[in-house]
Parts: structure tokens; C-alpha cells; sequence
């Protein structure tokens, strides 16, 4: 989908794709944003900002704005700020590779297992296999890594059979939030932290049935922002994609 200059579209976001219940996932939203830039012929790095949360099965208005692609509307109908997207030059740095089988083995210290905040997640919740993307990073032994073997489902392709680049990003964005995953579980499960910003690139397809390894790490935090990377690899250590988020915790 392109967004033409002048010209809008509507998006709808169906509820498969959620995030904290009742809205988008952060990265589905993020790499579909980015997918109107890439669409267009720029092929340097996109972010993408989260301002309020994506509503689902609801029409919104995507357009083009300068060299941004901006989302707005929301269920009141009125022509509220949601997010925006922008190529930018700063080059991406994704954290080493980890092998299939070695991230396969982190998902078993998963924290979500047992308390996960946004369970039904698109990306990294408890969903039946096929219906989520079931990404379940855990800690890699020896580093400061966590890791997941991604199995991607083969109902996540569009109608030409391609796994979408939204697909991607929701694979890379929670991985970012786990490398911090006390923010997701303990005490307070009920007030996660919320994907900020999201800034991207996706170098080669991803394939249904395909196995990749997820990684991530924590990069820092300043005040209410926690900040990580994350990549997507190839059983060869052949980097598919890569990201660095920004995630806001609550007050």
C-alpha cells in the first residue's frame, strides 16, 4: 500500500494484529507505515513514532506529508495524531547473531510464561499456534542477549504469498521490550511499558515455514524510556532485519 502525496487511504488494523488489548501492536503498525516509504523507492532506514495508541477495526486516514507518511483519525472519528513516519540516514546496528538453535533453547527462560501483561500480543503472546507470531525471546547463557527461534506461520503471507514487511517489524519490536523483561513482568503486569518509536530497515524476504533466529538486546534507559535493538537472521547468520526501539513505561 502507497500513500501518494495528497492523497489518503484508509487503513484498518484487523484485530489479529493487536498489541495491549484493544489496540494495534506497535511493530504491525510501524512496518506497515514504513512499508508506504519503502513502497515509494527509499531504501534507508524508516521511524517510525507511536503518539497515541492505534485503535483496532477502525477506519483511520493514512497520508502522505512532505516525506512523511502520517496516520490520524481514531474511533471518536475526528482527525487525532497517531503516528508518523520518516526516512532517516542514521545507519542501524543490530546485536550479533545467535544461532537457531541456541535461541530456540533461550525461549525456555521466557519470562512470560508466567506473567505476561499483554498475553494476547500479535508477536509475543500466548496464542494458539498460526494465530500469533509466537516470539518468545529468553536469555542467551553467557551473554547479555535474549533470543528466540522465530517458526514463522504460513497464514502470515499477503495475497501475493510474500511474508508482508509489517510481519517483520511486529517480529522485531517486542524482542526489544523483552531484553528489559522486568518491565513486563512482576508485580505490576497490568502497566507495561508502550512501544515510543520504532526505526527499522528490512534487507531480504522473510519465508512462511522459514525458521530465523530473533535477537535482541537492552541498549539503556533515560528517565521513562527504555531503549533496545533487534534483529532478524537467517540460519546462516545472514541478516533479514533490523531495529532500535524506544519504549515509554508508565508514570
Amino acid at each position: 500500500m502507497t500513500a501518494a502525496a495528497g492523497l489518503q487511504t484508509v487503513l484498518t488494523v484487523p484485530k489479529r494484529f493487536r498489541g495491549p488489548e484493544g489496540t494495534a501492536n506497535g511493530g504491525w503498525i510501524a512496518g506497515t507505515l514504513a512499508g508506504t516509504l519503502t513502497g515509494a523507492g527509499h531504501e534507508s532506514p524508516v521511524e517510525v513514532t507511536l503518539r497515541r495508541p492505534v485503535p483496532l477495526e477502525t477506519g483511520l486516514t493514512l497520508e502522505q506529508v512532505g516525506n512523511a507518511v502520517v496516520l490520524s483519525g481514531g474511533e471518536s472519528g475526528g482527525e487525532s495524531h497517531l503516528a508518523e513516519a520518516i526516512p532517516v540516514a542514521e545507519p542501524l546496528t543490530p546485536p550479533p547473531f545467535v544461532s537457531f538453535t541456541d535461541a530456540a533453547r533461550a525461549e525456555a527462560g521466557f519470562p512470560g510464561r508466567d506473567g505476561h501483561a499483554i498475553a494476547g500480543c500479535f508477536a509475543c503472546g500466548l496464542r494458539e499456534p498460526g494465530d500469533g507470531l509466537r516470539i518468545f525471546p529468553g536469555p542467551v547463557d553467557g551473554t547479555d542477549l535474549v533470543a528466540a527461534g522465530w517458526r514463522v506461520p504460513f497464514n502470515v503471507t499477503d495475497e501475493q504469498g510474500v511474508v508482508p514487511g509489517s510481519i517483520v517489524w511486529a517480529a522485531l519490536d517486542c524482542a526489544t521490550g523483552w531484553a528489559h523483561h522486568r518491565a513486563f513482568t512482576g508485580a505490576e503486569p497490568a502497566r507495561p511499558p508502550l512501544l515510543g518509536r520504532l526505526t527499522g530497515q528490512v534487507f531480504r524476504r522473510v519465508y512462511p515455514m522459514g525458521r530465523y533466529s530473533v535477537v535482541a538486546r537492552a541498549t539503556g534507559r533515560e528517565g521513562r524510556k527504555i531503549f533496545g535493538t533487534s534483529a532478524v537472521y537467517e540460519v546462516d547468520g545472514t541478516l533479514v532485519a533490523a531495529a532500535q526501539a524506544t519504549w515509554i513505561t508508565p508514570k
